[in-house]
């Protein structure tokens, strides 16, 4: 696989963001919008359109003055600043009902996202089949790792076991791991973590609910 040129120094937020404008572009790229401005383009990701310039600006110039973005040229150009395009691929480790529903989310693959590796700790589950993919034991990631071309682990254990699975995930040479436990994981300074839990989201929520009515 060809190396990507790398980008130094991008904050995350900016990071966050050009994924929620790549969302965002490709729903306008569905419904047939061809062309869209740096304002309209903030008001739907809930920015300002200068911020919207500012983030692009770490790549490169996409505008056409007096014109705007070109909404599939500017899709195409996110997903290659994301590495979006490349096509990445993934070890599941948990096959409860989270890791289940994740198995049979359609979106993954659709986005260049596969999960080619399911694993649990559970002997009962060992060695089912689920979604085309054969349960393997944890123990297994050492060697199924390299072996399907794994760069990415996801962790759907219960939280007691997020450690364990996250080291696992670290020894079988993994790099990138996201985190749908409720545990906060340690792993080395090289490993990047992100965590996704849907509680934060719903606190969020609740705090802007109450404090609007106040």
């Amino acid at each position: 696989m060809n190396q990507p040129p790398k980008y130094e120094h991008i904050p995350r937020a900016t990071i966050q963001r050009l994924a929620t404008y790549l969302q965002v572009l490709e729903a306008m790229d569905k419904d047939g919008v061809q062309v869209i401005s740096s304002e309209p383009l903030a008001r739907v990701c809930d920015v300002n359109a200068s911020q919207v310039r500012k983030d692009l600006a770490y790549f490169g110039e996409f505008g056409v003055r007096g014109v705007g973005y070109y909404v599939s040229y500017l899709r195409d150009i996110i997903k290659g600043c994301l590495y979006a395009d490349l096509k990445w691929k993934a070890a599941l480790v948990g096959v409860g009902n989270m890791g289940r529903a994740l198995l049979n989310y359609p979106e993954f693959r659709s986005n260049n996202f596969n999960i080619v590796g399911a694993f649990d700790c559970d002997p009962f589950k060992i060695g089912e089949r689920l979604y085309g993919l054969e349960v393997y034991c944890t123990k297994s990631l050492m060697e199924k790792v390299p072996e399907l071309g794994i760069e990415i682990g996801i962790i759907t254990v219960p939280p007691e076991r997020a450690q364990r699975a996250a080291t696992q995930l670290v020894d079988a040479g993994i790099k990138g791991i996201l985190n749908y436990s409720a545990a906060r994981i340690s792993v080395p300074d090289h490993v990047f973590v992100e965590y996704i839990n849907f509680f934060h989201q719903v606190y969020s929520l609740t705090f802007n609910i109450v404090s609007q009515k106040r």
